[in-house]
């Protein structure tokens, strides 16, 4: 196969899975009344927990004998329908997403015996056991019937806590009650009233959808409290410590030697890497806290909430929870890399002082190396004029000694007036030998250095 044609293929397979809609067959299973119960759980290891997340969705299908030919598997969704003789259903759905992943559970009794009460889902012999992949986010208990919402006083005496919330949503038929209080089992409780009649059953699923998004993402934003919490101290700590070892640096660093730079220069680099190590773990946990944001604000718009009587709005609670968590979340984290930078301009002013005195010592030692060489310089010509005199000298010597043995043979009449003579030509030849031997010297020198030079090339 050409690499265009499987390119092709490629764009096509990508094109289909991304205008797939796995959720839809669910839709033909649904119906009122039903009880959903919704488990999301956020993975601290994504990339191995999620494939195991879908072995465990695997394993409950196995366990709860759901058949194949109502089974759909996928890499980060799927779902299961069983049905028992005398009409119960019971759906699984499993979806795995960037850092968590949930499961729905939905009982669907048989029509005309549909009585549906918040607990454990009424199917015949079942039970979930799963070990989480991750820590618990949110657990709903989410029960849909036709009609309308049951009276408040009857809701008030049905969920926990002190104030119940309420709205329309998607349409003036559609009503929502949740007083956002964990029941004994850690399940917020939610009522949902279809209006008296249903015609899109799938709809059902869009309404449980949007439910328990806004719970999960509000749920992801608050979880990170704690360590924001415990990291806006610790932040605090560094920028006192920070400011403080800037005066101090600032004010002494003109007259601050190379050990107390030094000394400097260690303590800010300490520092420093506790900043980028929290700075590190900071931007892993809250760096998504913006589009869980959005989420959670986009869901509110698309479900339509309209108020009703006598009830708070469902926005009002979760956008109290959740306003300003997302900023103050990114705040820090500028406020973080404020402080790493500051920790890092101040490090590059000391290693810019402790280079410019380095450079003065060097300077020096030029300044020293230069008068050494200078002295050398004039020591040596006056070894060289010393030379020449000695050589002289001897060569003097060595003449008069030949002289003499002139004299003795008669060759030669006035000993003194010869060796006279010879001193000139004993300076010359002392000087014409100093100046070849330094010659010499110098070109066997230049010879060497550019055969070492050579050899290293080849090397």
């Amino acid at each position: 196969m050409h690499q265009s044609d499987m390119s092709g293929s490629e764009t096509e397979s990508f094109l289909r899975r991304l205008h797939e809609r796995p959720h839809q067959p669910i839709g033909k299973w649904l119906r009122t009344p039903a009880h959903v119960h919704y488990e999301a759980f956020r993975m601290s290891d994504p990339p191995t927990q999620r494939p195991a997340s879908r072995s465990e969705f695997q394993s409950l299908l196995g366990r709860l004998k759901i058949p194949a030919e109502t089974t759909d598997l996928r890499e980060n969704f799927g779902y299961g329908v069983k049905e028992s003789q005398n009409g119960d259903r019971l759906i699984l759905i499993w979806q795995a997403h960037t850092e968590y992943y949930n499961y729905q559970l939905w009982h669907v009794p048989p029509q005309g015996n549909g009585a549906v009460t918040f607990g454990p889902l009424g199917f015949p012999d079942y039970t979930f056991l799963v070990e989480p992949l991750g820590s618990m986010v949110c657990r709903l208990d989410i029960l849909l019937t036709s009609g309308m919402l049951p009276a408040r006083s009857e809701l008030r005496g049905l969920m926990p806590g002190h104030v119940l919330y309420g709205s329309r949503i998607f349409n003036e038929q559609t009503c929502v009650a949740t007083s956002f209080t964990p029941d004994n089992q850690g399940r917020e409780r939610y009522w949902v009233g279809v209006g008296p009649s249903q015609g899109d059953p799938s709809r059902l699923k869009d309404i449980v959808d949007a439910i328990v998004r806004i719970e999960t993402y509000y749920h992801l934003l608050l979880m990170q409290k704690p360590l924001f919490s415990a990291a806006i101290d610790q932040v605090h700590k560094f920028e006192q410590v920070h400011l403080k070892q800037r005066e101090i640096i600032t004010s002494h660093i003109s007259h601050a030697n190379s050990e107390t730079l030094q000394r400097w220069l260690n303590s800010l680099t300490r520092d420093l890497l506790k900043t980028n190590r929290m700075a590190g773990t900071l931007h892993f946990e809250l760096s998504a806290s913006i589009p869980y944001d959005k989420i959670v604000h986009t869901t509110l718009m698309s479900i339509a909430e309209h108020p009703m009587d006598s009830y708070r709005p469902i926005s009002d609670y979760v956008l109290g929870g959740i306003t300003g968590v997302a900023e103050g979340y990114q705040q820090l984290l500028r406020r973080i890399d404020t402080l790493r930078g500051g920790f890092e301009g101040i490090i590059a002013i000391i290693r810019t002082r402790i280079d410019l005195i380095l450079e003065s010592q060097n300077l020096s030692l030029l300044q020293s190396v230069d008068k050494t060489t200078k002295s050398q310089v004039i020591l040596q010509h006056t070894v060289e004029g010393l030379s020449v005199i000695v050589i002289a000298y001897y060569l003097a010597g060595l003449a008069g000694y030949v002289f003499k043995g002139f004299a003795e043979l008669g060759w030669l009449k006035n000993v003194n007036l010869a060796s006279a003579i010879f001193v000139p030509i004993a300076i010359g030849l002392a000087f014409s030998i100093t100046t070849f031997s330094k010659k010499y010297l110098h070109k066997k020198l230049e010879g060497e250095q550019p055969a070492t030079k050579g050899d290293k090339q080849e090397e």
